[in-house]
């Protein structure tokens, strides 16, 4: 959970890739705009290109943003090793048809997650998963501040009809007991309030345990992702199927309701 920012955000989602796309999507523009700026050869083609073959469109896989920091970001780590990565590939071989960017960003607090959302849902995904308040903790930040923020994201989602699961955090302990309290309460409080799937700690089996950390023993080598990984997959899939997101390319039906605390409800 650095406290600086970093690039590790997947470069799919940056700026560029949504203005290009833009301008592609906007046929009202003139012909001579679209010719402009390094896009002749495009719109040539464009313009001359005879009727695409009438082959049966192929399903883009869903997207699974992690709206989330350096945990999910995978500092100090290969690109490979992070987080989302292992995340998708976890899916990938239990048959579902995802793709996880890398959307975590260095040293972000919940107020800075709240800040991008809007940029990340323009991509569509079919699930946010929420893992951010590990930095917030480290600040000092009031747990209400913290509440409200994790509380407008989840309402934002709602709002979009995105679905969402929710990851716990643990509050520093020499931040004395009252704060620690307020801070660990929020989550569950939040996820029984948007009646959202949680994962009640992201660093479950890895958190002080060193073998599972880099050297600065806070964010998780290698090793300690796949045990993230592994823990939280279960809520991620069941939430999945719940979106209608099934694996093996089936359409599926919407899986039973999940309980706030991350199971099943009856």
């Amino acid at each position: 959970m650095s406290l600086s920012r970093s690039a590790e955000t997947d470069s799919r989602y940056g700026f560029g890739r949504r203005l290009f796309n833009a301008i592609l999507l906007r046929a009202k523009l003139p012909r001579a705009t679209l010719i402009r700026g390094g896009l002749a050869a495009l719109a040539v083609w464009l313009l001359t290109a005879g009727p695409p073959a009438t082959a049966a469109p192929a399903s883009a896989p869903a997207t699974i943003v992690v709206l989330g920091d350096s945990l999910s970001a995978g500092y100090g780590l290969p690109r490979e090793a992070a987080f989302t990565s292992q995340l998708e590939a976890a899916l990938t071989a239990r048959g579902f048809d995802v793709r996880v960017p890398a959307t975590g960003v260095s040293g972000e607090t919940t107020a800075g997650g709240l800040s991008r959302l809007d940029w990340i849902l323009a991509d569509r995904p079919a699930l946010v998963l929420v893992a951010l308040g590990g930095n917030d903790g480290l600040r000092g930040i009031d747990p209400a501040a913290t509440r409200a923020n994790l509380d407008a994201i989840l309402t934002k989602l709602a709002d979009r009809g995105v679905p969402a699961v929710l990851a716990g955090m643990l509050a520093p302990r020499n931040l004395g007991r009252p704060y620690a309290e307020a801070f660990d309460a929020l989550f569950p409080d939040l996820a029984r309030r948007h009646g959202v799937p949680f994962y009640p700690f992201f660093l479950e089996g890895v958190a002080m345990q060193p073998e599972l950390n880099l050297e600065d023993g806070m964010h998780p080598n290698a090793e300690g992702v796949a045990i993230m990984v592994a823990g939280i997959l279960p809520t991620v899939t069941a939430a999945l199927e719940r979106a209608g997101v099934a694996p093996d390319g089936g359409g599926g039906g919407p899986a039973p309701a999940a309980a706030p605390d991350g199971g099943t409800a009856p």
